[in-house]
């Protein structure tokens, strides 16, 4: 009787103890649930991206080299690097007395010519009247004439050298043909210049709002790439900021670069004002490929999967429940939600319970 007793005792305390432990486990599950990151399931815009790095390139025509078409020594510079300059600025000045007086000498050429020309006209007139009453020789007539002729060419080319002469001496000054910042100066006051063969650069000018980014896409993901695609890039000088741009242009020539086949795509955009860029800097690019807008989505951190299967930890009256879902387009952090969840429905974010 006593054993009996003895082991009746012994299977009370096992299903008493039992029952407890299952509560507490029980109530640890539910806190645990309770005090879990939670996240709801919202709409949002997503899409899939090619990512790149890239540098920023001045666009054709926005980095001008302004130099001088006639030699002299600089007598005048008026900018230094780092200025602002306008269209139609003056950036230098040469020495120009040389060229003052090749156009003054030539003004009076062009005064001689006409002077000759105006003798020889009238010279001309006469003799042909006398000839009409016979009391000239007609060689006399026909000299007269090839007078009038050479004094007329040589009018035209000491008009022709006074113009050119006028020409060289406005080359004297130097004007921005663009607007932008002085990026460079190559030549310094009493230097002498000889544009003998080359034109010589006296500043470099670069308009920072005409840039464009230099995307360097892989050859595997080239393919996807399309003119007029929206993208995006970032630059470590702004941080998390976002420039919005366009692809315009696709470089058929690939550039290989510690054995990696790239290809250069072209973003336009429009530089804001309150940012500077500048030409060289590294860039962090997204090329938009499909975009879908006011979808349901879920981070992707709080999607489960068991074999080809998908599930989340859904909340439902403080409790986790296992909800099948299926999904969609997914980008870096979010993923489209298209079945088995509603908008604003809870889901844990820990790990997936085992059943």
């Amino acid at each position: 009787m006593k054993k009996f007793l003895l082991a009746a005792a012994v299977l009370i305390a096992v299903a008493v103890a039992f029952v407890v432990i299952t509560r507490v486990s029980a109530k640890q599950t539910d806190e645990a649930s309770q005090t879990g990151e939670v996240v709801r399931a919202t709409r949002r815009d997503i899409g899939s991206f090619v990512k790149a790095t890239g540098v920023i390139k001045p666009m054709v025509g926005a980095e001008v080299r302004v130099g001088s078409s006639v030699s002299g020594v600089v007598s005048h510079l008026f900018v230094r690097i780092g200025d602002r300059v306008e269209k139609g600025e003056m950036l230098a000045e040469l020495d120009t007395r040389e060229l003052t007086a090749r156009r003054d000498a030539s003004d009076a050429a062009v005064r001689l010519a006409e002077a000759t020309l105006s003798y020889t006209r009238a010279d001309l007139r006469r003799k042909q009247e006398l000839s009409t009453v016979q009391v000239i020789a007609p060689s006399e007539l026909e000299l007269a004439q090839q007078s009038y002729a050479v004094a007329e060419q040589q009018y035209k080319q000491a008009q022709a050298n006074f113009a050119d002469a006028v020409t060289q001496l406005s080359y004297g000054k130097i004007f921005a043909p663009i607007a932008g910042t002085v990026e460079s100066v190559s030549t310094q006051e009493g230097e002498t210049v000889a544009a003998s063969f080359a034109s010589p650069t006296f500043v470099t000018l670069l308009d920072l709002s005409r840039l464009e980014v230099w995307a360097y896409v892989d050859e595997t993901d080239i393919g996807k790439i399309r003119v007029g695609q929206s993208a995006s890039f970032t630059v470590d000088t702004y941080g998390d900021y976002e420039f919005a741009g366009k692809v315009t242009a696709i470089y058929p020539q690939a550039q290989i670069r510690d054995n990696v086949v790239d290809y250069v795509t072209v973003i336009r955009f429009q530089s804001p004002r309150d940012r500077i860029l500048r030409p060289e800097m590294t860039t962090t690019v997204r090329i938009a490929l499909e975009q879908r807008e006011n979808v349901l989505a879920l981070p992707i951190r709080a999607i489960h999967r068991e074999g080809k299967r998908q599930f989340v930890m859904l909340r439902v009256g403080g409790h986790g429940e296992r909800r099948w879902i299926t999904t969609g387009l997914r980008d870096d952090n979010y993923c489209e939600v298209t079945g088995g969840l509603q908008e604003n429905d809870e889901v844990s974010v820990s790990a997936a319970e085992k059943h």
